[in-house]
């Protein structure tokens, strides 16, 4: 009776799964239909019978008729959770041991046992903002890729640092104190740096990885990152 049961049970969950899997190619269709374009994915959300629509790395939301196009964040208000952010997290992230991390300025402090990869551009705000909260962070490890997006003046700052006989220490004063280096003539490795994040899909800096391979995009408050590094096993 029991293996009957369970046998029940299993078959209707295939039944259902099935019937998901359907209705997410029909809405798929009817969305790529009427945008003339082809989507990311389409999967079907717990949120009020949403369907999650991507497209262009965005989440866009639809109804199951695919009538309607909903721009912006699904919050849980219970948890206070962002359900968009989350799950855009998730599907943007990567394997951090596939990071050519030789071409990273390397700081350690303290153990260094903690460790995460940033991509920041020298006259970005935000990463200075970003660098001078984590001058206080302890026994971490940070791989900083140089990607100089904003200017050729980014460029040649990003080239001055990387030529500095200690690259960390140049990089600090750079982000912390303003201490532009001498100019350097070294091969530094600007064009793999910008390749690399082009196929990761970095948009804007900073962009920060953990080693679980989520992606964070933007500064974030550095308690909410120790948070964060806490958390991987």
């Amino acid at each position: 009776m029991l293996k009957r049961i369970v046998t029940s049970a299993c078959l209707a969950l295939l039944l259902a799964a099935g019937a998901t899997h359907a209705d997410e190619a029909k809405v798929k269709q009817a969305i790529e239909t009427a945008l003339g374009e082809k989507t990311e994915g389409v999967h079907k959300t717990s949120a009020l019978g949403l369907y999650e629509v991507r497209i262009g790395g965005e989440i866009l939301y639809t109804d199951e008729k695919a009538n309607y196009l909903i721009t912006g964040n699904i919050i849980d208000l219970k948890t206070r959770r962002n359900l968009t952010q989350e799950r855009l997290n998730k599907l943007s992230a990567i394997k951090f041991s596939d990071l050519p991390l030789e071409l990273a300025v390397k700081t350690v402090k303290g153990d260094g046992k903690r460790v995460f990869a940033t991509f920041e551009d020298p006259n970005c705000g935000y990463c200075k903002k970003l660098a001078k909260e984590m001058a206080g962070m302890s026994n971490v490890t940070i791989y900083t890729f140089l990607l100089p997006i904003l200017s050729q003046d980014s460029a040649e700052k990003s080239r001055a640092v990387w030529c500095a006989a200690d690259r960390a220490k140049a990089w600090s004063d750079l982000m912390v104190n303003g201490t532009v280096p001498a100019a350097g003539t070294c091969d530094a490795p600007i064009e793999k740096v910008v390749a690399l994040a082009q196929k990761y899909k970095i948009r804007g800096t900073p962009t920060i990885f953990l080693p679980n391979g989520e992606r964070i995009p933007g500064a974030v408050p550095v308690a909410q990152l120790e948070q964060k590094l806490a958390q991987i096993k």
